[in-house]
């Protein structure tokens, strides 16, 4: 009985983790639908609020304040919207894309090397948007003024000029801009970007006046209406940054609606937004102190989300001097080695919190560095999930071997057991006390069967989480009809595998259920024989719980990502040889075909206890 109480312990704590999943994962999804629905219905209503520049103290530290999202335009595509200015070309192994001339916005940005599905011919990602269009994502730098003070700053509108004859900006050639205020002041940007994904946009003014200026550098991101986020809640999107004793501030699209403004005075770091595989963030350099805030408003009639910097100490320029300032923006996709990369070079603070890797980060990374090497040496990141099953399997061997081989001594224990119970059944005291007595004789640790179970927790966390938010799984093939490890197992036993052409997950309330695909089938085949690895539990409540848990749990994985339904299966697999192998070689009867074969059997009705 106590390996059954042990195996119920175990089901109820896989049972937390699958609910909590249906209700953070599951429920959601019929809300998000019709958010994103919602969404992609929207038009924008009115063109960006007019260029506008709050007082800016005059105090460093003093939290600066940013101008206002701009434009007054709007466009029926993004194609129409990236045609109406004229632009300098974006062309990098890694992106394409446009600079805007107006405004000096970096606007425009596709990434190269990802697709939106798994068809080699679907268009590829697109990161940032110009404004005037719906979901309008763009970054700009610039200055403000010093309080009190009437400098004629580049804007929004601003009509910037190339400088030379490059009209491409690549990893080797930048591009410089210019302008001139009229007013003695020469603005000029120079942008370059590195093989990847990091752009540096160094903004130096000449001074041509008889007297200093002070101007303050900002950065920012601005992106408008709310995108479609998967809300999942082992991975954040949205609003996010590292910024100085701070740490890490993460927040919802809903949390930033309801806060309207966050600001942090006189600290570092970087800010930006953060979707599942992409992000954009701005940083100065390392260690220059700023003051960072977080705002939306809905003045346009759209949500208008902004995360911004303005540097605490003003850049003064004297007479006939020239100052310049660096500042970065990160716009591409999470890719970690590029990003431990830049925190290596640049020593940008903790950037490699772009990717979130969620609670058990001490056990998510160095699993994601284990599944990249054996994927190195395997060339398939499936055969790499099933490699780490097996090294995780042999690292936890002696706690599975001294569990199971306890296992098995309460197996041949089983008659002692129960003729205490019968023998001391009035005395429960004495019943428990010789059963400890009958323990220590036999050196049986009652507990000691949960251990295989719980151990795996962590690990199929830290294995969810690399599977769900890590850049090389998604659409990492497998064989045969799985293409995308990230993904659920695309077929469905609800459709006949395509057969009956309608889409049963669109049902309402039991249309998240309705997704079950082959290797979901496979898990549940081989969690109901490692449950058959035992005899059915006498009381009838239990057997009724053994006999629905495989049932309940390959629904409730449909729709998990197929690459963690194939470990499941497979460890599962390992599970049943590795116990039943360790239960033998220890005198324990594994009649598993027969428990099955039973399973099958017509059980016979109770007999009558009394005739009429």
């Amino acid at each position: 009985m106590t390996d059954n109480r042990n195996i119920i312990l175990a089901i109820v704590l896989s049972m937390v983790v699958l609910f909590g999943w249906q209700f953070f994962v599951a429920g959601p999804q019929m809300e998000r639908a019709q958010q994103q629905a919602q969404i992609a219905a929207e038009q924008q209503a009115a063109a960006d609020a007019a260029l506008a520049t709050p007082a800016t103290p005059a105090t460093p530290g003093a939290a600066a304040a940013t101008p206002a999202a701009t434009g007054t335009q709007t466009f029926a595509s993004r194609e129409e919207a990236v045609a109406a200015s004229q632009r300098v070309a974006i062309s990098t192994e890694d992106l394409e894309g446009s600079i805007n001339l107006t405004g000096a916005r970096i606007d425009d940005l596709r990434l190269k090397q990802y697709r939106e599905t798994v068809d080699p011919q679907s268009p590829i990602i697109t990161l940032l948007t110009p404004s005037g269009v719906p979901n309008a994502y763009f970054a700009e730098e610039g200055w403000v003024p010093v309080a009190g003070t009437n400098i004629a700053v580049p804007t929004a509108q601003t009509v910037w000029t190339v400088d030379g004859d490059n009209s491409t900006l690549t990893a080797t050639t930048p591009v410089t801009l210019s302008w001139d205020n009229g007013a003695g002041l020469i603005f000029r940007r120079t942008i370059s970007i590195d093989e990847h994904y990091l752009f540096t946009v160094s903004q130096t003014i000449e001074n041509q006046t008889q007297g200093d200026v002070a101007l303050y550098p900002y950065a920012r991101v601005i992106r408008h209406n709310t995108p479609h986020v998967q809300n999942f809640f082992i991975q954040h999107e949205g609003p996010h940054g590292v910024l100085g004793s701070n740490n890490l501030i993460s927040k919802k699209y809903s949390d930033l609606q309801n806060d309207r403004q966050l600001t942090f005075e006189n600290t570092a770091g970087w800010l930006g937004f953060s979707d599942k595989y992409w992000a954009t963030a701005v940083m100065p350099p390392a260690g220059t102190a700023l003051n960072a805030r977080f705002n939306w408003s809905n003045a346009a009639g759209y949500d208008d989300y902004q995360t911004s910097y303005v540097e605490t100490a003003p850049v003064v320029i004297a007479a006939g001097a020239t100052a310049t300032r660096e500042s970065y923006l990160f716009a591409g996709a999470k890719e970690e080695a590029v990003i431990s990369a830049y925190q290596n070079q640049y020593g940008f603070d903790r950037i490699d919190l772009l990717i979130d890797w969620g609670w058990l980060g001490f056990i998510t990374k160095p699993m994601y560095y284990l599944l990249t090497f054996l994927y190195g040496i395997l060339g398939n990141f499936g055969l790499a999930v099933l490699a780490v099953t097996v090294i995780v399997k042999a690292i936890f061997f002696p706690l599975a071997n001294r569990s199971y081989a306890s296992m098995a001594a309460m197996r041949r224990v089983q008659p002692e057991m129960k003729s205490i119970q019968e023998r001391l059944k009035d005395d429960r005291a004495a019943q428990q006390q010789a059963m400890m007595e009958l323990y220590r004789k036999e050196k049986i640790n009652p507990l000691s069967g949960c251990w295989p179970i719980l151990i795996q927790i962590p690990v199929f966390f830290a294995l969810y989480t690399v599977i769900f938010i890590s850049l090389d799984m998604r659409h990492a093939p497998f064989f045969g009809w799985i293409q995308d490890l990230a993904a659920p197992d695309p077929t469905n036993i609800f459709t006949l595998f395509g057969l009956i052409p309608w889409t049963p997950t669109a049902l309402p309330i039991i249309g998240s259920f309705l997704h079950l695909g082959i290797w979901p089938v496979i898990m549940g085949i081989t969690m109901w024989v490692q449950m058959k690895l035992n005899p059915p539990p006498p009381d009838p409540t239990q057997a009724m719980i053994f006999n629905w848990m495989p049932v309940i749990f390959t629904f409730m994985l449909g729709t998990f990502p197929a690459g963690l339904v194939i470990y499941w299966a497979w460890n599962n697999t390992l599970s049943v040889t590795q116990q039943w192998f360790i239960m033998k070689r220890h005198g324990a009867e594994v009649n598993l075909f027969g428990n099955i074969i039973d399973s099958f059997k017509r059980k016979p009705k109770a007999a009558e206890t009394t005739k009429s």
